[in-house]
């Protein structure tokens, strides 16, 4: 009996019964939708009046900025997991860390 709860199948039902549970509990503290708001649907722009425009965010410099940290926190990962006693595996590692540093030079470069 003990072993047949932690069956996948079996605990899968359990966490979703208990978060179906979980979302009636929490469902009485939402917000209900109003009927009849005429500024439902409206674009929101910082209080300015964009009626007839469509609203495009730009988001050229938020890119590099997501490329950098994505590169380096790889490279953090695959640092962290070499293993200790590897010494043949030196010569991979810094040409890893060397195509990283070049991606970021290709990524500021101006």
């Amino acid at each position: 009996m003990k072993n047949s709860l932690l069956a996948p199948p079996v605990a899968f039902i359990i966490v979703f019964g208990a978060s179906l549970l979980l979302y009636r509990m929490l469902s009485v503290l939402s917000f209900k939708k109003r009927e009849g708001k005429d500024s439902q649907g409206k674009p929101y722009a910082c209080g300015e009046d964009v009626a007839g425009q469509a609203i495009q965010p730009d988001y050229r410099q938020f890119f590099p900025f997501v490329f950098f940290f994505t590169i380096m926190h790889v490279v953090a990962i695959f640092i962290a997991t070499i293993p200790a006693m590897t010494a043949g595996s030196l010569l991979i590692d810094e040409i890893y860390i060397l195509s990283a540093v070049i991606a970021l030079f290709i990524i500021y470069r101006k």
